[in-house]
């Protein structure tokens, strides 16, 4: 069931896909078989439960599992009977809902979050939930004390983050779709890595976190990761007619590309002036150039961000840090904040020598809503690399790392993303047509306006029909 390579730690592929009832289905074709009767929903969840275990020992993906998975009871749901697995920051009645941290033991949850009631309304079979970095602070979903999630094309690399966990079993064909959920990146750079779609909606669109509601800014969006567009497409039009997100236009079920010829802007190195690397910037460049030959208008772009932008979402990444050293007993009474890990201690502590700048941070992170609707004038959506450099290694981007050190990296790797978060528009990450010289995937991206998620889709299924996205069970 899984590719050649070598152990855990040096390399290699692993995937699960073989001839079984999961076969090689996206979420939207294993519904239908199950609606046609070819394999039953109890079929479907034993052949994933045997494809998890085939490559866990290898990936260390999940955090727990459901002792008796059953499918949701939305049996007309657009993923009725499909396997999927729920992000450890989500709860799902009954499993603890750990974070990623090692500050504190969790208990069961008491009750499903918002989010995964509208996650079931789709009719999923949930197998337990995935591994993510501790509170989804980090781009990688690695740790001080525990084994990495690794990558499936390459296990000597990241799977990305914070949705890491439920990347690398998509991608490794364990399951068809898995929740995943974007406060800076964490749908788009896990999908990038691992050469998957994913799709982070306009604020609102999907109900809201109850924590990231009380905050001066809703950053986080949840929603899948997938290895087709359909998937996605058919995620938020089931999200959808479970609640029609308030104030929004409805997109309906984007079921394929339009014939509609769109201008769009493209940048290559990030607006505060990080510098893609070459295999990023070409790309870039490959896609401009097939966009063009697909007929879309494509030119350059400038984003007028504000250049404290950076230093205002770091200041911001540790005030969420420091709240969570203060409330952290609301998640577990032996909480204790001195075991957090390094990256989140390095983000309090910067936090706590310059706590008195939030609210002029706060407001400047608003204000950037206006710059970045500026220049759209004129555009329809914008294309820009996810990342500003391609996969690393697992143990460049480690809590491990001296803060100071870590904090450098991942603001020279985390470039492009966490606009969209801060200004709520959408924005999805779809495999290029490229790869690094190693074989791993390169992920570009297209943000677009507040309601765009149409157009983002139906260009996204463009380049799937003109170019399909590389497949890791070919390797």
């Amino acid at each position: 069931m899984s590719g050649g390579g070598a152990g855990a730690g040096g390399g290699g592929v692993v995937h699960a896909f073989t001839d079984d009832a999961l076969g090689e289905h996206d979420g939207v074709g294993l519904a239908a078989a199950i609606r046609r009767g070819e394999v039953s929903a109890a079929e479907a969840a034993r052949a994933a439960v045997e494809r998890v275990r085939a490559v866990e020992a290898r990936l260390g993906a999940v955090q727990t599992y459901v002792d008796a998975p059953a499918p949701a009871a939305a049996s007309d749901g657009v993923f009725a009977g499909v396997p999927t697995f729920v992000k450890d920051n989500t709860d799902y009645l009954g499993l603890p809902t750990g974070h990623g941290s090692a500050a504190f033991r969790p208990g069961a949850a008491r009750r499903h979050a918002p989010f995964t009631r509208q996650f079931l309304s789709s009719g999923v079979t949930v197998l337990g939930k995935t591994r993510l970095p501790e509170f989804g602070f980090s781009p990688t979903t690695e740790y001080e004390g525990a084994e990495p999630v690794r990558n499936p094309w390459h296990t000597g690399y990241s799977a990305g983050g914070s949705s890491g966990g439920s990347a690398a079993l998509v991608a490794a064909g364990a399951v068809p779709i898995a929740h995943a959920n974007d406060g800076g990146g964490s749908i788009r750079i896990p999908a990038a890595c691992c050469g998957l779609v994913g799709l982070k909606p306009t604020r609102g669109r999907v109900v809201a976190n109850a924590q990231s509601r009380q905050l001066p800014l809703d950053l986080v969006c949840d929603a899948i990761v997938s290895r087709s567009v359909r998937d996605a497409a058919a995620f938020l039009a089931a999200a959808e007619r479970y609640r029609p997100g308030p104030g929004l236009p409805p997109v309906g079920l984007v079921e394929g590309p339009s014939g509609q010829r769109l201008r769009i802007g493209f940048l290559q190195d990030s607006p505060n002036g990080v510098r893609s690397d070459p295999a990023t910037r070409a790309a870039i460049a490959q896609t401009v150039t097939t966009l063009e030959g697909l007929g879309h208008s494509v030119e350059p772009v400038d984003l007028a961000i504000d250049p404290s932008f950076t230093d205002d979402f770091l200041a911001y990444w540790g005030m969420l840090s420091f709240l969570i050293g203060v409330t952290g007993r609301t998640l577990g009474a032996d909480f204790d904040r001195r075991r957090m890990d390094g990256l989140s201690r390095g983000l309090r502590e910067e936090y706590l020598r310059n706590w008195r700048r939030t609210p002029a941070v706060v407001r400047r992170l608003k204000r950037t809503r206006e710059a970045y609707a500026a220049s759209f004038r004129g555009l329809d959506l914008v294309l820009s690399p996810v990342l500003a450099h391609t996969t690393p290694p697992v143990g460049h981007l480690s809590p491990t790392v001296p803060y100071p050190t870590l904090i450098e990296r991942i603001l020279a790797y985390v470039a492009f993303t966490p606009v969209d978060n801060v200004v709520g528009t959408p924005s999805i990450s779809v495999p290029s047509a490229s790869a690094t010289e190693g074989g791993l995937p390169i992920g570009i991206m297209f943000s677009g306006r507040p309601g765009a998620e149409g157009k983002l889709l139906e260009v996204a299924f463009q380049l799937e029909a003109d170019r399909p996205f590389r497949r890791i069970q070919d390797l």
